[in-house]
């Protein structure tokens, strides 16, 4: 049996007007690895930092085996200012609940390095998504038995959520993690505490059945709402049709009552919140919303990054001969009505400088964006730089004055649109630099959605929300008859709201890609997979896939890809997804049982182009795979 590091029993928060959680039990063993999930505002940072030894509890005791260490990762840390990042990793600077811990310097400097920091970096003006991985590096080089993570997955790319994956699926020791990503959760967790209406519910197994679980507990206290609704009602009656004439006899049952009453209550508060989105898309745009036209970005080179391996992403081999780096390198596309793009790379590769050139906030080096006819941008800024901290919400959705907005077609009070985004009345009147961070994020979608649009720009929206806030967001743009382009670290996210990628894969290069991530992995294992194998057969494997000596290397003969080859691989995604849509729309009529009925000829019409349309999207693919096959062959032999 595992040893218990960590347990608390009978815990109690009292918020004053209501308790946060109650009879809270909850014990950590070695090997736990706890997904710590629930809504915003359900109590999970305050759990866990109880558990890390901070903050006060009003009822119940926390305990703690002898001699155990517990490392902390709060969700916004702060670090100090003057010092190089090996000497924060390496002291006590975040000191915890685990006491004082210093650490060998080679330990800090090889888990910045492979985080894709330099040690010698001063702590002063670096970004918010390098402080966390700072603050990473903190909690993860002390090695502790206890590791608490508060949104880990928070401002980092996609290559540093992987590479930590795999690092704590290898540690020993315990850990609970508070995150919105799925798919982290997912490769993490081997049991899951929700955070429900007051309470703490443990379910052992992976994450991936925690819906279904949700769902039947749900279903089981709609039941009890249902049965304690009835008696209630039963009781109430009978306390207004006699009960003067038997007040002492029946005191007690007026005071039970009285506490069914208030249970009732107590049950129902948490389980009616529930944000609520709606946006409309405006009329009058055309079928181009946007077109990039050779367009070609570049800022100044300072330090280089990296990748989480260490490796160069764009530094180097993204600088041009004026010691510029090239974000953006004569790139050229065409988005269209309707497009659900999803955006992805490496922390500082591009990807924000991109939707700022295409929505006309920034001017290209080189190149132009043709902007469609009636276009209506409504823009998602991740750093959340349209919001004043002296503002109240109530401002930043009616800054000309007023007390209402309108949306979807529809004028609502502010503070009645507030509520839908979760919040209470007298945040209305609030600062914003008093807000969470979800709760901006909660502000910005609001304010976002107020607004008269037709393509919808969603710069890292996923960061602080819940879970049942994205899901909802996720509706909402599946709903959406407009445009949308989403930049996101978030895979499952990614995987549920767009239909087309385009991937920075540095030093200016941005491949456009069919599917979602699981679709673009899979393309990109097929890939690898094939040029394996073609390497095999030839005799020249690429260094990229091979540790052969290199007199053998030597002797390869790369192919050319001529200018067909290169139209070819620019073209076919788009073609690729219009045969997948012409598909989709084929068999969405030949499901109509009307049609052949009805219809005999155009039904047997359809099901021909349906096959033929299946051939042609198989080849297209193949071909899509060995042409990038070959483009990522020529790179490693350049």
């Amino acid at each position: 049996m595992a040893e218990n590091l960590l347990s608390v029993s009978g815990l109690g928060v009292n918020l004053g007007d209501r308790w946060l959680f109650r009879d809270a039990d909850l014990t950590i063993s070695a090997g736990d690895r706890l997904c710590l999930v629930g809504r915003n505002g359900a109590g999970k940072s305050t759990l866990m930092k109880l558990l890390a030894g901070l903050g006060e509890h009003d009822e119940g005791a926390l305990w703690s085996a002898p001699k155990v260490s517990v490392s902390y990762l709060p969700q916004a840390p702060k670090l100090p200012k003057g010092m190089t990042l090996a000497s924060i990793v390496q002291g006590d600077i975040f000191q915890e609940a685990g006491g004082k811990h210093v650490t060998a310097p080679h330990k800090a400097e090889a888990i910045l390095t492979r985080m894709g920091m330099d040690p010698n970096w001063m702590s002063d003006g670096i970004s918010g998504g390098e402080a966390r991985r700072v603050a990473l590096a903190r909690a993860l080089v002390a090695e502790p038995d206890v590791l608490l993570m508060d949104e880990p997955t928070n401002h980092l790319d996609l290559p540093t959520i992987t590479w930590m994956e795999g690092m704590l699926l290898a540690r020993g020791g315990a850990m609970v993690i508070i995150s919105h990503d799925r798919a982290f959760l997912r490769a993490i967790g081997n049991a899951t505490v929700w955070i429900d209406a007051g309470k703490l519910r443990r379910r052992q197994g992976s994450f991936d059945g925690f819906d279904e679980w949700a769902e039947g507990i749900h279903a089981i206290d709609a039941v009890r709402l249902h049965k304690m609704d009835k008696k209630i009602t039963e009781e109430t009656r009978w306390s207004q049709e006699g009960i003067s004439a038997r007040r002492k006899r029946n005191m007690g049952r007026m005071r039970e009552l009285n506490v069914l009453r208030h249970d009732r209550k107590t049950m129902a508060a948490p389980m009616s919140r529930g944000v609520k989105m709606e946006t409309a898309a405006a009329d009058g745009a055309g079928q181009i919303v946007l077109e990039a036209i050779d367009l070609t970005v570049t800022v100044p080179a300072t330090r280089p990054i990296k990748s989480a391996l260490g490796m160069p992403t764009i530094a180097t081999d993204g600088v041009n001969d004026e010691g510029r780096r090239v974000l953006l390198n004569h790139f050229n596309t065409i988005i269209r009505k309707g497009d659900r793009i999803g955006i992805i790379g490496s922390n500082g590769i591009g990807k924000s400088t991109l939707v700022r050139a295409l929505m006309g906030v920034i001017e290209p080096d080189q190149g132009r964006v043709r902007q469609g006819f009636g276009l209506k941008i409504s823009y998602f800024d991740q750093q959340r730089e349209v919001l004043n901290g002296e503002d109240s919400p109530w401002k930043v959705l009616c800054p000309d004055g007023g007390d209402t907005v309108e949306v979807a077609g529809k004028t609502v009070h502010v503070k009645r649109y507030l509520q839908d985004f979760l919040f209470d009345a007298y945040k209305a009147t609030q600062k914003v630099k008093t807000l969470s961070g979800g709760e901006q994020n909660r502000l910005l979608l609001a304010k976002v959605f107020s607004e008269d649009h037709n393509v919808l720009v969603l710069d890292e929206p996923t960061n602080d929300l819940d879970m049942e806030t994205l899901e909802l967001l996720q509706e909402v743009i599946a709903d959406y008859t407009g445009t949308v382009l989403i930049i996101s670290h978030d895979r499952d996210f990614i995987d549920r709201t767009v239909t087309a990628l385009l991937a920075f894969e540095g030093a200016g290069k941005i491949i456009p890609h069919v599917g979602g991530y699981s679709d673009y992995l899979n393309r990109k294992d097929a890939v690898s997979e094939r040029q394996k194998t073609k390497a095999v057969k030839s005799g020249a494997p690429s260094k990229r896939y091979s540790n052969m000596p290199p007199n053998m290397r030597a002797n390869t003969r790369s192919a050319r890809m001529t200018f067909k080859d290169k139209h070819a691989l620019s073209r076919l995604p788009d073609e690729i997804t219009a045969l997948e849509v012409a598909i989709a729309s084929a068999e969405d009529a030949l499901a109509d049982p009307k049609l052949f009925c009805d219809y005999p000829d155009h039904f047997n019409k359809l099901a021909v182009e349906v096959t033929a349309n299946k051939t042609t999207l198989k080849e297209k693919e193949d071909q899509w795979l060995e042409l990038e096959a070959m483009r990522l062959e020529l790179e490693d032999t350049a």
